[in-house]
Order: structure tokens, then C-alpha cells, then sequence
């Protein structure tokens, strides 16, 4: 009888440590002694899009959140623990958005349903739609737009990060971390790199977000 994957899971974890510590008999006592991730990776919750697996880092590399839709909403504390940690505490050099076409959490912000406690969190997705409404309304067919809205999301969440205090105070006084828009491609596996211009994005919104400290 074939073993569920709950328990293969365990086994999977084994075969994992062996294969660890045939690369370096050290592996796990390196790795208990602290983490100094280069990179602040925020993905999407989805079972298909595995942050490590797609791009291959190694325990220790990338620090990661994932949600519903890689959001960072403005009154979301669980997101911007993460941020605060990571700038702060990690002092990360490169910040990632990356979200996914045909992601879900998109979708089911599209469409007109009451979906209970998911209304909030999609809210902020909807907010994207309406601030690109123009965009998105003139694109006719429905996968672009769905692909379109991903793409959107990804930005602005990238902004929702720069108007961060801990953002603003660690670029004012170290110039970084950078910032990088991300999409996944689920039907190549290929990671496609948005190439937003993270200083135009700053400049564009400092006026009305900026702190005005460099403390």
C-alpha cells in the first residue's frame, strides 16, 4: 500500500539530512549557529510556486514570507514583522516581490463574490485593479488582464515596502536594500524579472510618503 505523503514526508526529511551531510559532515552545525540571508524573498502561499525550488539558494540564503497573493498590505502586522526583521536585524541587501500567473488569490479578486473573511485581504487587490483600472479595463482578453493584474499587484506591493519607515531609514542612511518585481511563469518554470525602476518608483512617491528623517 502506498504510503501517504504525510508519511513520507519524515522519510523525505532522512534522505534530506544524509544527502546534507554527505556535502558537508558540518552542514547543520553551520547552520545552528545564526542566519545571514542576502535576500528577502515575498511569495505567494500557492502549493506550485516553492520560493527554494525555484530558484535554488541554499538553507540560510533567503529569508521568506509567504501569503495569499505576496501581499504587503499597510495594516498588516504579520508582513511588516518580516520587513522590520529583515532590513533591521538581517540587514538584507535585495528585497523580492515575486508573484505567479494564474495565481488564485488574483482571480478570486476579479470576480464579484462574497468570499468571508478572504473580503479584506482581497480588498487590496481590488485597490490595484482600481488604480489601473484604465489599463486593465482596455485589455480585452480575460488571461491578459488576469496576467496583467499579477503583474500590477507585484509593483505595488513593491511600493507598499518603500513606504515602510524601516525601508525609508535603512535607504536613507545605507542606500538599499533594493527592491525587484518578480513574476513566476507556472507553465515554463521560468522566473521573469518585471526590471521596475526602484529609484523612479521612490522618487515618485517620496512627496507624499516620505518620513523626513534619517535618524
Amino acid at each position: 500500500m502506498e504510503k501517504e505523503l504525510y508519511d513520507q514526508i519524515f522519510e523525505n526529511n532522512k534522505k534530506w539530512i544524509a544527502s546534507q551531510k554527505d556535502l558537508n559532515e558540518n552542514f547543520f552545525e553551520e547552520l545552528a549557529k545564526g542566519q545571514k540571508p542576502e535576500i528577502l524573498y515575498i511569495g505567494c502561499s500557492d502549493s506550485r510556486v516553492t520560493a527554494e525550488d525555484m530558484t535554488g539558494v541554499q538553507p540560510g540564503e533567503m529569508f521568506v514570507l509567504r501569503n495569499v497573493a505576496n501581499l504587503v498590505p499597510n495594516n498588516d502586522n504579520s508582513s511588516a514583522s518580516v520587513v522590520e526583521y529583515a532590513i533591521k536585524h538581517l540587514e538584507v541587501k535585495r528585497i523580492i516581490v515575486c508573484g505567479h500567473y494564474y495565481c488564485g488569490g488574483i482571480k478570486a479578486a476579479m470576480e464579484a463574490q462574497d468570499l468571508g473573511i478572504l473580503n479584506p485581504w482581497l480588498r487590496n487587490i481590488r485597490d490595484v485593479y482600481r488604480i489601473h483600472k484604465d489599463e486593465l479595463n482596455a485589455i480585452e482578453d480575460e488571461t491578459k488582464k488576469y496576467n496583467r493584474l499579477v503583474e500590477l499587484n507585484v509593483i505595488e506591493q513593491c511600493v507598499n515596502v518603500i513606504k515602510m519607515a524601516v525601508f525609508q531609514k535603512s535607504y536613507l542612511k545605507k542606500g538599499g536594500p533594493s527592491i525587484h518585481a518578480w513574476v513566476f511563469d507556472v507553465h515554463t518554470g521560468e522566473l521573469i524579472d518585471l526590471d521596475i525602476d526602484f529609484h523612479e518608483k521612490l522618487e515618485g512617491i517620496r512627496e507624499i510618503y516620505d518620513l523626513g528623517t534619517d535618524k
